[in-house]
């Protein structure tokens, strides 16, 4: 009789506690020490500091040559601190770009960003748009920070009446972002998407029309002009402030050091997949679409390889077979990945056990057909065939209750440890609806590891006595690392031990992390190293572990965590973590400093742009990317193009 768990997050919900109760800087993602740094990937693709922490170069009064002493530079930050400071501009004009600042308001206290802004007969504002800057709780302007004012505000959100507010209270560090382009301009407030807009067209027109800013001819139709920061006769301080100059019909600047120029190989060629057909029985194609590719330890001449949609395959790890064996079938029991909005589900994980050779077990992660869960189980292989489970056979450890379709993760590792890891994302929508990230009392969110040969407490599993939050009140024990969002994928480094995990960012940023015990890498009050949202955070979690890497929407909007190369076969890829953004289809090598916990360089592996789903590994270290294809050609390997 199968014994099954449940784990739901819906119970449990977080309490709001005042930001308040923890060290003032506890929710800054950029100290005052780590202020007005470009970080290495912002240097590489193009990003500019516009202020650096010591001086107002690069800035005056609107229309004088210098700066009052009404503003002052002090802490790395830029403030406007005392009466007739007068409003601050760029020395230089800007057309299309994009723009990161971070504020702190004064309590009650009323600023604002301008863009565009020509020095002409009257005020700033009489040119420039201005996004609002204020104290939301106590300020007195109903438009509020993050504002277009008097032109777009965010929405409302789910289940709210009122427009959705992401901005952190007086006296802390908020971010803004801004980006200006002839196809689209946004605003982002602490990673959150308030609105989309276009200068100029029609909705634009109307709104100016219906705002106090029709009477002055020219404004927001100049195109080009001064950044503005606004002396409204309060406190407030700036720092961090970015801009990247954006050139229409151009893609932003890659942020590698070099271009290895490989080529895409199809490393089995001849491989056909047993029982597996491009055509569906309602004659629909179907395109197979491989998740994973792994080994099992003392059987280094196979593969074995799952598709999203349900089946498991293994196959001689050699260029010229033909043939592979199914090894089993969990379409009746897998959600389809087709269905609307289910791009995310399916069979996710696949994960064979380091006594596989004896034991003949191995696990997978699925989305369950019938109801909003994920199962991880685990499978045994036939008595009669060796390459054939026996489908029942199957021991479920663990559903988990999913609220979403999307961000449920999926990826499963055995460590050096033989503890099974298990990546979970925050369980979907928006924003982290549930404050899972950040909350050890709920499962999404996070890296598990669990002891898959011992069972207790009423489970098919054991924790491990050495996980971090064994016997925390409040703190679920099956926890090794926590913060994440999205982790699509998580891999060991079969020479280091080390775990990677690409998490898949929200609206600005993506990020790679090296997962510690313990860990908190940030989600959702942080976006890569980059402040997100407003949600309380409880006092009990740690200060999150900075990203290894990360890269911005304008590079790649969706990462594929890969695998650290460690086949001898190429020398320019040995060593280097390998991984993807699948919206773009970059591909590139990041190296990295175990030392310093950072990266030294990211290379970029191929010149063409190929949606990766996910990478495979095999006992050489060989690491492979797996694609979509109808004509099952899913796997490829990297060559040198020489």
């Amino acid at each position: 009789m199968k014994k099954r768990l449940s784990l739901t997050i819906a119970s449990l919900c977080l309490a709001w506690l005042p930001f308040g109760s923890r060290p003032a800087n506890a929710l800054d993602s950029n100290p005052t020490d780590n202020a007005n740094q470009l970080t290495e990937s912002e240097k590489r693709s193009g990003w500019e500091l516009l202020f650096d922490g010591s001086s107002t170069d690069g800035w005056r009064n609107y229309k004088r040559d210098g700066v009052s002493d009404g503003w002052k530079v002090e802490d790395g930050a830029l403030i406007r601190h005392s009466k007739g400071a007068g409003d601050l501009i760029t020395q230089e004009k800007f057309d299309t770009f994009e723009l990161s600042l971070q504020y702190k308001i004064s309590k009650e206290g009323n600023s604002g960003l301008m863009f565009h802004v020509v020095e002409g007969d009257g005020r700033p504002y009489y040119t420039g748009p201005e996004i609002q800057i204020q104290d939301n709780k106590d300020g007195h302007d109903p438009q509020k920070a993050g504002w277009l004012y008097q032109l777009y505000k965010p929405g409302n959100a789910p289940g709210e009446e009122t427009p959705i507010d992401a901005t952190r209270p007086a006296g802390q560090w908020n971010e803004l972002y801004l980006r200006i382009a002839k196809d689209q301009c946004s605003v982002c407030m602490n990673g959150v998407r308030y609105y989309n807009f276009k200068l100029g067209d029609k909705t634009w027109k109307d709104r100016v029309a219906a705002s106090k800013f029709a009477k002055w001819e020219g404004f927001g139709e100049a195109g080009k002009g001064h950044l503005c920061l606004q002396d409204h006769g309060d406190v407030v301080a700036y720092r961090n402030i970015k801009v990247r100059r954006l050139t229409d019909g151009q893609p932003v600047k890659q942020p590698i050091d070099g271009k290895l120029g490989m080529k895409s190989v199809l490393a089995f060629p001849n491989l056909q997949w047993d029982q597996w057909e491009a055509v569906d029985d309602a004659g629909q194609v179907r395109p197979l679409r491989l998740i994973e590719l792994t080994y099992a330890k003392d059987i280094p001449e196979r593969l074995y390889t799952i598709s999203q949609r349900g089946m498991v395959w293994t196959f001689e790890n050699k260029p010229d077979v033909t043939e592979s064996q199914l090894v089993l079938d969990l379409r009746d029991k897998v959600y389809d990945w087709q269905k609307r909005g289910a791009n995310e589900q399916g069979l996710l994980g696949l994960a064979m056990h380091p006594e596989f050779k004896t034991n003949q077990k191995f696990y997978v992660y699925y989305s369950l057909a019938d109801a909003k869960k994920s199962i991880i189980s685990c499978f045994t292989m036939s008595k009669d065939n060796p390459h054939q489970a026996d489908p029942k056979s199957e021991v479920v450890l663990m559903e988990i209750d999913q609220p979403f379709q999307n961000h449920n993760g999926g990826s499963i590792e055995f460590g050096p440890d033989g503890y099974l890891y298990i990546g979970l994302g925050d369980g979907g929508l928006r924003n982290d609806p549930y404050s899972a990230g950040q909350d050890l009392g709920k499962i999404l969110g996070k890296i598990l590891r669990i002891d898959v040969d011992n069972a207790g407490d009423g489970k098919n599993y054991a924790i491990p006595t050495d996980n971090p939050f064994v016997n925390h009140a409040g703190a679920l024990p099956e926890i090794y690392a926590y913060g994440l969002r999205n982790p699509w994928r998580i891999a060991f480094d079969p020479a280091s031990g080390r775990l990677w995990a690409g998490d898949v960012g929200q609206e600005l940023w993506e990020e790679v992390d090296v997962i510690t015990k313990g860990g908190n890498y940030g989600w959702s009050s942080r976006e890569g190293t980059h402040p997100f949202g407003n949600q309380a955070v409880p006092e009990s979690v740690s200060e999150p572990i900075e990203p290894v890497w990360e890269y911005d929407h304008e590079i790649g909007k969706s990462i594929t965590g890969g695998r650290v190369y460690r086949s001898d076969r190429s020398a320019d890829l040995k060593g280097k973590y390998i991984y993807a953004d699948y919206v773009t289809g970059s591909v590139w090598a990041l190296s990295y400093d175990p030392e310093t916990g950072k990266a030294t360089r990211n290379d970029q592996v191929l010149p063409d742009s190929i949606p990766v789903l996910a990478f495979g590994q095999d006992a050489a270290g060989e690491v492979y990317y797996l694609t979509n294809s109808v004509r099952g050609e899913c796997i490829y390997r990297f060559d040198a193009a020489k």
